[in-house]
């Protein structure tokens, strides 16, 4: 009898400890942001991001957290962001455009990063390859090959025929360097005189406009670079107020005026980096992973703006439009 209640009562201080731990809740894994825009320019694609993650099971405050970190435009500030986030050690590091990453790279060898909107990887040292990225770095690139911005210029100086002088708004990195470079050359060939006006920080943005109102250009050409977009609706209006026909990268700008624009939407490319991300929650590693490109670019028209300004576009360039807004 008193054996019988020791086995009893044995069992179950065996079973116990097995109850407690298949009651523990695993713990939320750490996805952080790194990006130098503010946060209020991904509040679109934004969603995007958090919709991918869904599909896959990763939902917010049940077994995902996010450190959010944004350099407000300040390039000077990524440093000190990626530094935080490894000192948080997050799981992984997703990072948005062409600077990010570069920082984030530099401030772990061991973490995840994976970029998203990105110019040339390889060029700026990211990856070893596209097919073989190599180390802790892959993602989603956009500026691989320069003939994007070709065919921005190409697609303005058909919607305008009468264009003669363009201004490129722009940020160096290496990337839009060999960007701008092959902008030249298809200048020359459409007999554009093109000019150029850098911006390198948020201060420079009002000069740079001033540069372009005394150049008296016949339409603009806009990098996607922090700044612009940072600056976006800023940018968009001067084009505005002053009639210039304006090609954008994203239609982001577009959606706050802007004239038109030819690329990759940005809400399809945090959407592809949900998917990347999503690989490494799941133990797959950076390496394993080609870099990918997108597929498909979008030419996006705003009817309403070019009503507005008494801007004309070419019959042509409204019949190659993906969409065009009323």
């Amino acid at each position: 009898m008193r054996r019988r209640k020791f086995v009893s009562v044995l069992g179950c201080a065996a079973v116990w400890p097995l109850v407690g731990n298949a009651q523990q809740v695993e713990k939320p894994k750490k996805i952080g942001i790194l990006a130098q825009e503010s946060e209020a320019t991904f509040t679109k694609a934004w969603r995007s991001f958090v919709e991918g993650l869904r599909d896959h099971g990763w939902i917010e405050g049940k077994n995902i957290e996010f450190e959010r970190r944004f350099a407000n435009g300040v390039r000077e500030r990524l440093a000190e962001l990626a530094a935080e986030l490894v000192r948080l050690n997050v799981d992984v590091i997703l990072t948005v455009g062409s600077v990010p990453p570069i920082y984030a790279k530099q401030a772990t060898s061991s973490i995840p990063i994976i970029f998203t909107a990105s110019g040339d990887p390889v060029a700026t040292g990211l990856v070893a390859s596209l097919a073989k990225p190599g180390g802790n770095v892959t993602g989603v690139a956009t500026q691989v090959s320069t003939e994007l911005g070709t065919k921005r210029l190409q697609l303005l100086k058909e919607a305008i025929p009468g264009l003669a002088r363009v201004s490129v708004l722009w940020e160096a990195n290496e990337s839009n360097v060999r960007m701008f470079k092959s902008i030249e050359v298809a200048a020359a060939s459409l007999a554009i005189k093109l000019y150029s006006v850098q911006m390198l920080k948020p201060a420079d943005v009002d000069t740079a406009l001033e540069a372009l109102a005394q150049q008296l250009p016949d339409g603009l050409l806009i990098f996607g670079t922090p700044l612009t977009f940072f600056h976006g609706q800023q940018i968009v209006n001067f084009a505005a107020n002053n009639r210039l026909p304006a090609m954008y990268s994203s239609r982001d700008f577009v959606d706050v005026g802007g004239l038109m624009s030819y690329g990759p939407g940005f809400s399809y490319l945090l959407r592809r980096a949900a998917e990347y991300v999503d690989k490494m929650l799941k133990g797959v590693r950076p390496n394993e992973l080609p870099v990918e490109q997108p597929i498909k670019f979008y030419l996006v028209i705003n009817l309403k703006a070019a009503r507005a300004q008494g801007i004309a576009i070419a019959q042509s360039v409204l019949a190659q439009a993906d969409e065009l807004i009323e």
